[in-house]
């Protein structure tokens, strides 16, 4: 029986966990106990798994469609390793592409503001994933490299293999990385996308490749002299994982609903975060006037 490519994270849970164990034994021994909380770990863990049983259910749904994209392909590229690297590049560019959009367009944010929501930075944070991610449309994103022609189970095998070099970025154990940093995303660089001082917030989008940050005038370096307040502009103040999971939803949609015109509705949905923000927060004040 083959592996079922879908499962890669799960299978890979085991590394993680020991990860996680060797990282708060590192910040006990540095006094730092405060760099994890068991209520916000355990609360990633549960958002960890909920998320991989919708991400399961998704590919279950949605790979037919890439199946019959695959069927209409320009190219086809036959497995190798100059085939891997294309494909490993191609959808590293689109990550790029689906984690800036996720971060400029409120629908997108609904579901990317739980990865962003905790106030703390370790290994365990990467697990905090929203189950709302296929209702936002990520897998949408990756259909160009099936209608170019790799085929589906390779496209979410490049998918997850990517997730899975992420979760090594979410410490603060580990230091500026010097010369690595100019190719490849960090701990370093990832810190400074956490964190939500404004000369940090929006920035370093990258998956693996920092060259697209770097490229498209979206990169920002860590300051020492500026450390990362991790955490959203608007705080969930809950660690109860259904709750962080729906409560952007829950804002953005009772925003539409009680929007009085059309393209008030278009911007509580698709608009920026902020742009909706500052919306429901004028038409509140007129209101109550």
């Amino acid at each position: 029986m083959g592996f079922d490519i879908e499962l890669l994270l799960l299978g890979l849970t085991p590394v993680f966990l020991l990860a996680v164990a060797w990282e708060v034994r590192y910040w006990q021994q540095q006094g730092r106990g405060d760099v994890y909380a068991w209520r916000d770990s355990l609360c990633n863990a549960a958002l960890g798994l909920m998320h991989q049983g919708a991400d399961k259910l998704a590919w279950m749904l949605v790979i037919p469609l890439y199946a019959w994209v695959y069927q209409h392909r320009l190219f086809h590229f036959e497995l190798s390793w100059p085939a891997f690297f294309a494909l490993f590049v191609a959808q590293d560019f689109l990550y790029y592409g689906f984690h800036r959009a996720s971060h400029r367009v409120r629908w997108l944010w609904a579901a990317h503001s739980v990865h962003h929501s905790s106030t703390r930075m370790n290994f365990s944070t990467a697990f905090r994933q929203s189950l709302m991610y296929p209702v936002a449309g990520m897998w949408a994103f990756w259909l160009p490299l099936a209608w170019l022609g790799f085929p589906p189970q390779a496209v979410v095998g490049i998918v997850l293999i990517n997730l899975a070099y992420q979760f090594y970025i979410h410490t603060q154990a580990i230091p500026h990385l010097g010369a690595f940093e100019k190719l490849f995303n960090t701990p370093s660089i990832h810190r400074v996308h956490h964190a939500k001082n404004p000369r940090y917030i929006d920035r370093n989008f990258a998956g693996v490749l920092v060259v697209w940050d770097r490229l498209f005038g979206s990169f920002v370096a860590e300051d020492p002299s500026e450390p990362c307040d991790y955490g959203t502009v608007k705080p969930v103040m809950s660690f109860n994982p259904i709750t962080v999971s729906l409560t952007e939803w829950r804002d953005m949609l009772q925003e539409a609903w009680c929007a009085r015109h059309w393209r008030d509705r278009w911007v509580a949905l698709f608009g920026s975060p902020e742009a909706a923000e500052a919306r429901a927060s004028a038409q509140a004040q007129q209101a109550e006037a």
